[in-house]
């Protein structure tokens, strides 16, 4: 991945919306304020990106050529 590349451009606004959203989401779970760099925050993160984020880069990708294509 290049630091270049004009699709994590794109995801990284995406991202940083799921961290915060995920953030609140734990934090209303516990009843108190968590870091962003909690451990179950960053798990939930993970989770949300591995299972969305084939759509998240072909939304945001549009029609660029893929690796081998």
């Amino acid at each position: 991945m290049s630091p270049r590349d004009p699709v994590l451009l794109r995801e990284l606004p995406v991202i940083q919306k799921i961290i915060q959203d995920e953030t609140w989401l734990e934090g209303e779970r516990r009843g108190c304020p968590v870091s962003p760099s909690d451990h179950v925050v960053r798990e939930n993160v993970c989770q949300v990106i591995l299972r969305v984020g084939q759509q998240l880069r072909d939304s945001l990708g549009g029609s660029m050529p893929t690796a081998g294509a």
